[in-house]
């Protein structure tokens, strides 16, 4: 797997999809020898389920344990820490991995109760989980989702984990975005594995998931995150973590470079249908069988149009979905192949969020 290569997947059993992803690349090569130490980096944030769009999917974790087991890598731990002030060991109860790191002998390490080692980079002083330094091959599992503060997090806020509670609160007091970069410049994943399945839209504790029914996989975390980035509806700009990552040599932020690998078609199944703030924005498509990658991406297009001030001007509801096939009205406009039939249609199986948005503002324009 080069580290121009994004690979991506629909559907919606994580399983499968994790391990689609890991036959696509030669994970033997990537890590060398079975004695490595591999450690798996979920988003367990704070103690809720998955279905509110806030942690990473506990099917994920068993997929690439039995991956690499099978193959005989058996020197792996989970390790991660949740936010200040909630419980890691509650995280990992009320998501089953317990039961996965008995059944497995896979450890639990609660990053909180790691001995930290002390980094400076870029004048920023933290400490670091001792763990995640001496692991060979680290791979990160965030869940691409918003985040109140930082706009959204993928793979580069995802390492805060491996982070003491004290640096933690020291990153919110600089602001987290020069923080966050150069904490990836002390240790970034070798492998990033994203769950993008059904992430928050705004918030990193959950509570307003938008199903998008995809994952994809990277070994560049700023590429990863720009790709993210895209996928949610924000500009570079709008996430300054990742550019300040690609100047500290992180990574690389050109997705112009990039080379996407579509493993498969988005799924034809109907996404569920969004609730609270999403359910408002939905008021403003026209959708009919649309997929829940196509219609995932839209809702976040809506979302960074009305946080600016521009969805009241949407004149007409965007069409979107498999049942406006050989529809031809040239009164409506829709985005995603399905409606290239009507007057004005956004090409794309699905167009990103980013893409939507543009094309959105040149209609009120």
């Amino acid at each position: 797997m080069n580290k121009n290569d994004l690979l991506l997947i629909y559907g919606s059993d994580e399983r499968s999809m994790t391990e689609a992803l890991l036959n696509r690349m030669d994970l033997e090569a990537m890590i060398g020898s079975k004695d490595a130490r591999i450690a798996l980096k979920p988003n367990l944030v704070v103690a809720v389920k998955p279905e509110s769009g806030a942690t990473t999917h506990p099917g994920i974790l068993v997929a690439i344990i039995e991956h690499l087991q099978k193959r005989g890598y058996h020197n792996i731990s989970i390790v991660e820490s949740a936010w200040v002030g909630d419980s890691t060991k509650e995280g990992f109860r009320v998501n089953g991995y317990q039961q996965i790191s008995k059944k497995y002998q896979v450890p639990l390490i609660d990053v909180k109760d790691d001995e930290y080692v002390k980094k400076t980079v870029d004048g920023i002083t933290m400490e670091v989980s001792k763990t995640i330094l001496e692991t060979d091959f680290l791979i990160n599992l965030p869940v691409l989702k918003g985040h109140c503060q930082t706009a959204m997090t993928c793979a580069l806020k995802n390492m805060k984990g491996c982070l003491s509670d004290r640096s933690k609160r020291l990153f919110h007091t600089l602001g987290l975005h020069r923080p966050i970069a150069a904490l990836n410049k002390v240790r970034a994943a070798d492998l990033v594995i994203v769950d993008s399945l059904n992430g928050d839209l705004d918030f990193e504790e959950g509570g307003n998931p938008v199903e998008t029914n995809r994952m994809f996989a990277c070994t560049d975390s700023v590429l990863c995150d720009s790709y993210g980035a895209s996928l949610m509806g924000f500009e570079l700009r709008d996430v300054p973590y990742i550019g300040l990552a690609e100047q500290l040599g992180v990574g690389s932020s050109d997705l112009g470079k990039a080379n996407l690998i579509q493993l498969n078609e988005p799924s034809e199944e109907e996404p569920h249908r969004p609730t609270g703030q999403a359910n408002y924005l939905g008021k403003h498509t026209e959708a009919d069988s649309a997929c829940s990658a196509c219609y995932g991406n839209l809702i976040h297009a809506l979302k960074r149009l009305d946080e600016v001030n521009r969805l009241k001007q949407l004149k007409q509801p965007i069409c979107i979905g498999q049942g406006f096939k050989g529809v031809s009205d040239p009164s409506k406009v829709g985005v995603g192949i399905c409606t290239r039939g009507l007057g004005k249609s956004l090409p794309g199986c699905p167009p990103k969020a980013i893409d939507m948005i543009r094309f959105i503002k040149e209609l009120n324009d």
